[in-house]
């Protein structure tokens, strides 16, 4: 059978490629030829078609499967967090914090006056690096340590991939997985290899199949992985240090996003040793989403790449929110608030499972803004009762990368929940599970 691909340069091979999928007469997931069968039909070498193919893939039009070929780039967008746009329904899965726990900027706002900032300035407040410096230090035994400011967390977890990797390359990720992580990922053109999560955080024997797969990046949350809540332990800690001794140059990304709202320690996977490493702090989570600022520390390789991935672009983040940030991280009244926005966090989560224990669903209230709620049924028809009843919920499936079974998993956010709603959720979620065919054993809690 032959292809309607053309050309003999590789250059006018992706072109063709380009122009069959432009007029949708290759769709997303259509396969392309074996390279050998294409290169017979064109009468060219085979390191011609390859050259094509490789010029597709790192434009991102096409992804290789290995023996499963290669196809046209599928680039529907993943699942994001936040509001569902255009429900009625009470919405139980946005992931958000709660605005009233967001501190009030208006008294900050009074402090940022100065004179302007130029082209050609330090990128970072002076002030603000000297704060950040000691913020980034805790828990890091690190030699030398470089301050990177960016536009939030997913920006930065997206250059430094950036800076360090090419199209098809393997990036650990955990699984279950943070949607932003995934997109970032996917959109990158990157293979991601999923590295599974328990109580204690990512596993050891996970790590070590995917460095033997060849990953050249590893993404992990220290604190309150997100959807499972999960928080690494020093034994955990430790124990994956060891697999990565041996693989000093794979980039290690840590994630700590709950950082100052957390009710755990922090334990890095970043050994004095390791060369090539980042953990990146947004202060969305404690200061609000709107406020897109996230600190890097990295050693001087990766600080210096990442430095230079901010220059076709966004070259500094505004001074105005590096000024706000420093306002509000050093005003007491609201370092205070933050405190008490994580206890509180942690405490409407652990009263909600008190709940569930009731009817017989037995959860574990882990660290962060939401709950990783195992279910004996699959999480699709639960969260289908779950809409008749008016809640909307998500369901596991969103954030697992080997989904080849139905997740039995919603993740709920519920801390801002009243105590009466509350109570009403757990009885229609256990009604749902009980809809659903599955069997529960309620319990008396004391």
């Amino acid at each position: 059978m032959t292809s309607d691909i053309r050309g003999r340069s590789a250059t006018e091979i992706a072109d063709s490629v380009r122009a069959l999928i432009e007029r949708a007469r290759l769709s997303p997931g259509d396969p392309l030829p074996p390279v050998r069968s294409l290169a017979d039909e064109l009468g060219v070498n085979r390191n011609t078609v390859v050259a094509a193919y490789r010029q597709l893939t790192q434009a991102g039009v096409v992804v290789t499967l290995g023996r499963g070929g290669t196809r046209v780039a599928d680039l529907a967008p993943v699942a994001q967090e936040g509001f569902a746009a255009g429900s009625v329904l009470r919405d139980v899965g946005t992931g958000n914090p709660d605005p009233d726990l967001i501190p009030d900027i208006a008294p900050a706002l009074a402090s940022m006056a100065g004179r302007p900032v130029l082209y050609g300035e330090p990128v970072i407040d002076p002030d603000l690096e000297r704060w950040a410096r000691g913020w980034m230090s805790v828990g890091l035994d690190a030699v030398d340590l470089r301050l990177t400011i960016t536009s939030g967390a997913a920006d930065a977890v997206e250059r430094l991939l950036a800076q360090a990797l090419t199209r098809d390359d393997a990036v650990a990720l955990e699984d279950p997985c943070f949607l932003t992580s995934i997109h970032t990922v996917r959109i990158g053109g990157y293979r991601a290899v999923p590295v599974a999560v328990d109580d204690e955080g990512m596993t050891v024997d996970g790590l070590r199949a995917a460095l033997e797969q060849g990953v050249r990046a590893v993404v992990h949350t220290p604190r309150a992985q997100n959807p499972t809540g999960a928080s690494l332990s020093a034994a955990r800690a430790a124990e994956l240090r060891a697999v990565l001794r041996d693989h000093p140059y794979v980039l290690v990304i840590e994630d700590d996003h709950f950082s100052m709202l957390s009710q755990q320690p922090f334990h890095s996977l970043v050994s004095p040793e390791h060369r090539r490493w980042a953990l990146v702090r947004s202060v969305s989570k404690f200061l609000g989403p709107d406020m897109c600022l996230a600190v890097t520390a990295s050693d001087p390789e990766t600080a210096e790449r990442l430095a230079m991935r901010l220059t076709p672009g966004t070259t500094w983040v505004s001074h105005l929110l590096q000024r706000l940030t420093l306002a509000l991280v050093t005003d007491e009244a609201t370092a205070a608030g933050i405190a008490r926005a994580g206890i509180h966090y942690a405490a409407r989560n652990a009263a909600f499972v008190e709940r569930l224990t009731a009817y017989g669903l037995d959860a574990e209230a882990g660290d962060g803004l939401n709950l990783w709620i195992p279910l004996p049924v699959a999480a699709r028809a639960v969260s289908e009762h779950l809409m008749r009843r008016g809640w909307l919920a998500r369901t596991g499936d969103e954030f697992l990368l080997s989904g080849d079974e139905p997740s039995h998993r919603l993740r709920l956010t519920v801390h801002d929940l009243d105590d009466e709603d509350a109570a009403q959720l757990a009885a229609d979620l256990a009604a749902a599970v009980a809809a659903a065919g599955g069997r529960l054993l309620v319990r008396e809690v004391g």
